[in-house]
């Protein structure tokens, strides 16, 4: 085969190969186009038959009647709040946990660690009664403390870090044991800033997770105002019917701080992955 004929067809496999990457792309992205278009259009277009892939008349300031409508930047604070707090929580606790896991040897632990990730298989829908109970036994029904506390005491967290910190060599922490520092100081100086790849990751799926988590704190949050940004969304069903062309404009609101975060994480991880380089396992 010539240099030529080897040309054409390495340039015929790149088109293609493009070309179907280009296909998978515009099938994952159409949601959310679909999402965008029903929320610039009217609600009766909305359910206008036959179906019109761009509307007839765009009506942007669905976004802006979406948000005054009801209460939508107080629900904006509220998912930011539980979302934040369990991020926050979720990050220091699985950090201590995976650490102790990793590193430290106490009787048991391989033990306790095959019990602690068996609880991966536990349905978390079965939960749900159990928690609601102790929350309420506990006085934080319709209170921040009930959304946050019982699912921000994860397993995944402890498990992905774990494993992440046992790529890190031992020799860093036996010469930081050797002049002086405390476990504590270690996972804080050492292995923390090391293992920002897997956190970046840990703190992206918790956040995106519990924004979008609907059931418990629609069980939790009985009152109006207290509701989270996908429960709040439910408000523009009425009686006198629902209002698709607000939900969609409101859900696509409701993304931007997942894309935002998604953005900014991703520079943080290959930075810290490029920055760690080279860095050999135990």
């Amino acid at each position: 085969m010539t240099t030529k004929a080897r040309s054409r067809r390495a340039l015929a496999l790149d088109i293609l190969n493009h070309g179907g990457l280009l296909l998978v792309a515009l099938l994952f992205l159409f949601p959310f186009f679909w999402m965008v278009s029903n929320a610039v259009r009217s609600n009766a277009e909305v359910m206008a038959i036959p179906v019109r892939i761009l509307p007839n008349q765009f009506e942007w300031d669905n976004f802006a009647k979406a948000w005054s409508e009801l209460p939508f930047g107080r629900y904006f604070l509220n998912s930011m709040i539980v979302a934040g707090s369990v991020t926050v929580i979720t990050v220091v606790v699985s950090s201590l946990a995976g650490y102790a896991f990793a590193r430290l040897k106490f009787p048991g632990r391989d033990t306790l660690l095959l019990g602690y990730v068996g609880t991966l298989m536990v349905p978390s829908i079965m939960l749900i009664i159990p928690l609601f109970l102790i929350v309420n036994g506990l006085g934080m029904v319709n209170t921040f403390q009930g959304v946050i506390l019982p699912v921000a005491f994860g397993t995944f967290g402890a498990f992905l870090l774990r494993q992440f910190f046992l790529s890190i060599p031992n020799s860093l922490e036996e010469a930081a044991l050797i002049d002086g520092a405390s476990r504590l100081r270690i996972l804080v100086s050492i292995i923390v800033p090391l293992s920002m790849p897997a956190i970046g990751l840990l703190s992206l799926f918790t956040f995106i997770a519990q924004w979008n988590n609907f059931l418990w704190p629609l069980i939790v949050m009985t009152g109006g105002d207290n509701a989270t940004l996908p429960v709040g969304l439910t408000y523009f069903q009425t009686q006198q019917g629902t209002q698709w062309n607000f939900i969609m404009a409101g859900a696509a609101l409701s993304m931007l701080p997942g894309i935002f975060l998604a953005i900014l994480l991703q520079k943080l991880i290959y930075n810290s992955i490029s920055l760690n380089a080279g860095m050999g396992g135990r």
